[in-house]
């Protein structure tokens, strides 16, 4: 029996120069028509604006692709952009991250600067990544067709079935499969997505509603790293393909006490 293949299409879409929206997956031969039609489709109907550049990169994959679990899913009910703050911080700091660190990258995410890709910050608040204004892409991730419907299954019981939160999910779970990620902050860039996240392999994936005032039209995602060798990392989080094959749980609002009192079963 032949081998399967699977390709890695990516969409990068800029107005005047700015980056305004991206896309990516892993899909086989059969999609890929589909798929660049609605990777276009949505960089020419952007809520930041119509693009005015886009860059398809069709690609396929050399080696098979690891496939693995995704974190299981839950909301707190932050009401303003300090709650979810305060609880991003009691949240992270319980995995050993530095309140300052977490401090830093807040203020980094707040401060308008756009990045294409994720601060790779150490638990003490030092940026890593080689390039600080570009940031680290993280690529070459996706799911499989059956995991695909169950998820949609999943969040449309929470009214939830949306790319933008099936995305982020895929690509945690992707990130924090190696072992120097301990968590991740990620305020959406979207001026109408007013919905965060964070994740640790502790807790899983956590929504945070209203972590920034609507109109604000900037965010973007660090990940929190300890040990080893910030090559190997980048390497990882660029070049080994991920496919989801399976779901763990979706959960409605829970509260923070709900959190720590039970943990991520990975």
């Amino acid at each position: 029996m032949s081998k399967r293949l699977h390709y890695s299409i990516r969409m990068r879409a800029a107005m005047s120069g700015v980056h305004i929206s991206g896309a990516e997956g892993i899909y086989e031969k059969n999609d890929i028509i589909k798929m660049v039609n609605e990777f276009t489709g949505r960089a020419l109907s952007h809520g930041k604006g119509r693009a005015d550049e886009i860059r398809l990169t069709v690609e396929e994959l050399k080696t098979s692709p690891v496939r693995i679990p995704s974190f299981p899913l839950r909301t707190l009910n932050t009401r303003n952009p300090e709650a979810a703050k305060k609880a991003s911080l009691k949240i992270l700091s319980s995995v050993g991250i530095k309140e300052r660190a977490i401090e830093e990258v807040f203020e980094s995410l707040n401060s308008g600067i756009a990045m294409r890709g994720a601060m790779l910050m150490d638990i003490e608040g030092v940026r890593l990544e080689p390039d600080l204004l570009r940031g680290v892409r993280v690529i070459r991730m996706g799911i499989t067709k059956k995991a695909a419907a169950e998820l949609s299954r999943k969040l449309g019981r929470l009214g939830l079935n949306n790319n933008t939160v099936k995305e982020a999910l895929i690509l945690a779970s992707k990130v924090h499969r190696h072992r120097m990620v301990l968590g991740e902050l990620c305020i959406s860039d979207d001026p109408n997505y007013t919905t965060g996240y964070i994740a640790t392999r502790t807790h899983g994936y956590i929504r945070l509603p209203r972590i920034k005032k609507r109109g604000v039209a900037y965010g973007g995602r660090a990940f929190f790293i300890a040990g080893g060798e910030v090559k190997e990392l980048i390497k990882y989080l660029q070049r080994t393909p991920v496919l989801i094959n399976s779901i763990k749980s979706c959960t409605g609002i829970v509260t923070l006490r709900e959190i720590f009192e039970s943990k991520s079963r990975r």
